[in-house]
């Protein structure tokens, strides 16, 4: 396969700040002044259906702190905490239980976090009982988890197994030690590898590694060797996340002095290391920060155009509803968008109270649900073709968005963008550049954008 040549010119010209469309509109406009009575009944019409369930559970543990990290964590070395914390997203599953349609299908399970073996094995065994109790699980369910190489276990995969996980993703960011010294995460190449032997040999289907370049201490010639170490361990896929210094957000980040980090200018070098020596080995460059090998499920559903976007990211499973439970897990159904409590303390009292702990939502209208077609359409595609669309949504598409369609010719004379009789097509060279495409249809942008989002590339 053809490495995919990566334009710096072009990445500068970019890289502005702006959403990446987990959602649209996109998280930032969640409210937490909302009616719980319209969220209630909007959440009995979506069970009317029978539509397939994603379900998420966040667990938000961990025993120490990665400097870098962006993630809603609770760092803590007492693991009495998980105890409690079970009993608590049971009894938030409870209350929730009678709004849900008792025959739909369970197609996606994610436990995200934090750190979900933070949990013990029995503690996971616990989960998965409680899970299974409560939910019908289709027989192809495609289970993911979020899993911390540095303290796992061989029995915590064999607890993750038995109730039913098949996919797994485990962080590694860089395998450099001066780089593992500078973000607080210790993690020897020999531990990720015995982990990866455990996932193996126990039979997970699809195993994802995580990256992160920008880290401070990074080099063009040590993160080509972390490159080069993945690449021989042969993950199903990679993830390889631009770090985000926002301290203004996550405090801990100031440890992270400016001084050590890359230049913008090496971090634009590491960005086109990834993606030329990813694409060169023969993986397929999904889009935005995702690879995937050419037989994997989820480069098998974009070429099918069946992939989807959601709050985990890029998803094979089409016309999902999703239903997240514990501290800062967002639901996501046709209508609406809500977010739990995203601090322990105010959802474990709300749990405690029998109330549901929604603390932010937002519900859609006509508008956002057109936009939020074609903008997932085009994340999702990497194409728009404007007669299929229309039919879907039941408007000219070509009409409605002439505006939108007009402002991509910059990204047409920039070779990112080809217009075609049917439609328009994201072109190879385009793909890094999805995010701010997307962002075109977007009616909801004041540029400049400002602190409440990530740079696109």
């Amino acid at each position: 396969m053809t490495a995919l040549q990566v334009d710096l010119d072009l990445v500068s010209k970019y890289n502005v700040a702006g959403p990446r469309y987990t959602s649209y509109p996109p998280a930032t406009k969640f409210s937490e002044s909302f009616s719980r009575k319209k969220l209630t009944s909007l959440i009995e019409k979506n069970n009317s259906t029978v539509r397939d369930l994603s379900l998420y559970f966040h667990i938000p543990f961990c025993e120490t702190l990665c400097w870098f990290c962006g993630c809603t964590t609770v760092i803590t070395g007492n693991h009495d905490k998980s105890q409690a914390y079970i009993s608590q997203l049971e009894r938030e599953v409870s209350l929730l239980k009678p709004q849900l349609n008792r025959h739909r299908k369970v197609v996606q399970l994610h436990f995200g976090g934090g750190s979900p073996t933070f949990l013990t094995p029995d503690e996971i065994r616990t989960l998965g009982e409680i899970i299974r109790r409560n939910f019908s699980f289709s027989a192809d369910i495609e289970a993911s988890v979020e899993v911390d190489p540095r303290r796992l276990t061989r029995d915590h995969l064999v607890a993750l197994r038995e109730i039913g996980f098949n996919r797994v993703s485990m962080g590694v960011q860089d395998f450099d030690p001066k780089v593992q010294q500078a973000i607080h995460r210790i993690q020897p190449q020999e531990i990720t590898q015995r982990a990866l032997d455990w996932m193996r040999e126990l039979g997970f289907t699809s195993i994802n590694l995580d990256l992160i370049y920008g880290l401070p201490n990074q080099t063009i010639e040590s993160f080509s060797q972390t490159l080069e170490t993945v690449l021989c361990m042969q993950p199903e896929r990679i993830s390889a996340f631009s770090y985000a210094h926002v301290p203004w957000i996550k405090p801990a980040q100031k440890i992270l002095a400016r001084k050590i980090l890359p230049s913008p200018e090496t971090k634009l070098q590491l960005l086109r290391l990834v993606i030329e020596k990813l694409t060169a080995a023969g993986y397929v460059y999904i889009g935005m920060d995702h690879f995937a090998l050419p037989d994997d499920e989820l480069a098998v559903a974009q070429r099918n155009r069946k992939l989807q976007r959601n709050f985990q990211g890029y998803s094979t499973r089409h016309g999902t509803d999703i239903y997240s439970f514990g501290m800062s897990g967002i639901s996501q159904t046709p209508e609406a968008y809500w977010q739990n409590e995203k601090e322990l303390a105010k959802y474990q009292a709300a749990v405690d109270e029998d109330q549901l702990p929604w603390h932010k939502a937002y519900f859609a209208t006509e508008e956002d649900k057109l936009r939020r077609d074609v903008i997932m359409r085009v994340m999702c595609d990497l194409a728009l073709d404007f007669s299929t669309t229309s039919k879907r949504l039941g408007i000219d598409v070509e009409k409605h968005f002439a505006k939108e369609i007009s402002s991509l010719e910059p990204f047409c004379a920039d070779g990112l963008v080809r217009i075609i009789p049917s439609g328009f097509l994201v072109t190879e060279s385009g793909r890094l550049f999805i995010r701010n495409i997307a962002m075109c249809f977007d009616e909801n942008l004041t540029f400049p954008t400002g602190r409440r989002h990530s740079s696109t590339v």
